[in-house]
């Protein structure tokens, strides 16, 4: 997993989030919530790959809070 604060659009991100550690996905959640944070601050808006991500990942967290 990267050290970056940031997870930028372009950037690699996991196909599969359901075989991800829980430490892990907290830590790509952070990053996606700190990029969505800078484009609203920067740009006005989020970009949408970076909204779809931050859905993906609340989508994922739902699922394991109901096992």
């Amino acid at each position: 997993m990267s050290e970056k604060l940031h997870l930028k659009p372009e950037d690699e991100f996991p196909d599969d989030l359901s075989t991800i550690p829980d430490r892990e996905l907290q830590i790509l959640d952070s990053q996606v919530q700190r990029q969505l944070d800078y484009e609203y601050v920067a740009e006005g808006e989020p970009n949408p790959e970076t909204e779809f991500r931050h859905e993906d990942l609340d989508e994922e967290f739902e699922e394991r809070d109901r096992r």
